[in-house]
């Protein structure tokens, strides 16, 4: 059987990131408190990993997760979150060091 490719956008790796991130909707957090959020969760999980943990709390508790998500893209929305450059690409399993952006804007 064939394996499947999930590309994410960024839109997407955003929500699922936010999704894992401990930050709660009950905080009201501002944007620089959602994008810290999203920073943390894609250094800690990596964006396949914030995916896998989305699908994960899907198959475990649906009930819970979907306003959590439709809360989470909400948020992405309208916080407008951009992430500084060079900071990840949505399909990466990790989140480049400071040398490897470097070189990227370098190059």
């Amino acid at each position: 059987m064939r394996s499947t490719t999930y590309h994410l956008s960024i839109s997407t790796a955003r929500a699922d990131a936010l999704f894992v991130s401990a930050l709660q909707r009950s905080e009201e957090p501002s944007a620089a408190q959602v994008q810290l959020a999203i920073a943390a969760a894609i250094r800690a999980f990596g964006a396949r990993g914030c995916a896998a943990r989305v699908a994960q709390e899907f198959g475990e508790h649906p009930e819970t997760a979907v306003p959590r998500m439709r809360w989470a893209r909400a948020t992405i929305t309208r916080a407008a979150v951009s992430p500084a450059p060079g900071a990840f690409r949505a399909g990466s399993a990790r989140v480049p060091g400071a040398r490897q952006a470097h070189l990227s804007r370098a190059a």
